[in-house]
């Protein structure tokens, strides 16, 4: 038995309780786990918003060590530190074809399958988003691990499952910012703070961080921004940026809250010609407008990006690098170390827009 969060039903209360997991089979890895990071897709999917089969443990950005493989699984062993990767591609649908696995059709396929039951009755358990790590083990397809590469700390590794992949793959594969060009981030939650460090590193010249709650400044600026604005009601966001960057707007906007509002604020500060990358999940009622001679005036490309637009595989030693020199700094992300107890007050957190990653620490 393994202790777990459950997601009983949707927007019910998580239940820590004890879990039974199988043995891991063909082609599964089990992985007991150091840390899970807290992300607001996980309260997305207790809340409704992404469709999630329940009962459910939720969870999806984790690391932690093998503890056993099942047959046909050779890339990683009982011992191995690893990363979960909670989108895995299968490589051979239309989208894995076409070199795009971040958009593969079969990656979401393991979190629709039960994968454990309650200790107490037997009832059967989704894991979230193929993952399940907000759990002591976890037992995941083979493809969902990740050998952890040497020098970068297992605890802090799992926020290279999400949040980091998902912010440097912004910046440096859907946005492609250049050396010298100006970056706005609006939300500095801990994709935000990924954005910004990776812009960092991309050689972005001003490094605007945008959002509602004054204390992210300090987060903002210690990953690299050298500005900070306070968004909300009243606020000229995108009045301040054009005069932050000459007048003209920042050549890229980086969204991470998945508003309206705020799409709508990152879109009208980027400069004509420039690019808004929109990373925040948001709703189905989330209805962001724009006029049609707007679009043919201003020409700037507006796109969406799915888990940074990465191939983690090739992506994470290319971050475990960043991280073993110094340039990208894990722990200046972590906000809050808590257990599986304190999953409930991270999402209200979130919610309230406070701190940056929670990390759940086993």
């Amino acid at each position: 038995m393994v202790r777990a969060a459950v997601l009983p039903a949707v927007n019910a209360p998580l239940v820590v309780t004890d879990i039974e997991l199988p043995d891991p089979g063909p082609g599964q890895v089990r992985v007991r786990l150091a840390a899970a990071g807290v992300c607001h897709s996980d309260l997305s999917l207790s809340n409704g918003t992404l469709r999630q089969p329940v009962p459910a443990v939720l969870g999806h950005e984790g690391a932690g060590t093998v503890v056993a493989v099942g047959e046909g699984v050779g890339h990683v062993a009982p011992g191995d530190p690893v990363v979960l990767n909670w989108a895995p591609a299968c490589g051979t649908c239309h989208f894995c074809g076409l070199g795009e696995p971040w958009l593969c059709a079969n990656a979401g396929a393991a979190g629709a399958k039960p994968y454990a039951t309650l200790a107490a009755d037997g009832t059967a358990l989704h894991p979230g988003l193929g993952t399940a790590v907000f759990a002591e083990e976890t037992v995941v397809a083979a493809g969902a691990v990740l050998p952890l590469p040497e020098g970068v700390p297992l605890a802090d590794a799992a926020l290279l499952g999400c949040a980091v992949l998902t912010g440097y793959g912004a910046v440096h594969h859907a946005a492609a910012v250049r050396e010298g060009e100006s970056v706005a981030v609006h939300g500095i939650g801990g994709v935000g703070l990924a954005v910004v460090q990776a812009a960092r590193i991309a050689g972005a010249g001003r490094i605007v961080a945008v959002d509602v709650a004054a204390g992210k400044e300090e987060l903002a600026r210690a990953a690299g921004a050298t500005d900070f604005l306070l968004a909300g009601e009243g606020q000229d966001t995108a009045r301040a940026v054009r005069g932050l960057t000459g007048g003209h707007g920042a050549d890229v906007a980086v969204e991470c809250a998945g508003r309206a509002e705020t799409i709508r604020a990152a879109w009208s500060c980027t400069r004509r010609g420039g690019r808004t990358t929109v990373v925040g999940i948001g709703g189905q009622d989330q209805k962001v407008t724009f006029s049609a001679l707007e679009l043919f005036y201003f020409g700037r490309t507006l796109s969406g990006c799915v888990y940074g637009n990465c191939d983690p595989a090739e992506d994470l030693p290319v971050l475990a690098e960043h991280v073993r020199e110094g340039r990208f700094d894990l722990s200046a992300m972590v906000t809050d170390r808590i257990g599986l107890d304190g999953i409930p007050a991270a999402f209200e957190a979130m919610t309230a827009g406070r701190g940056g990653r929670t990390l759940v620490v086993f």
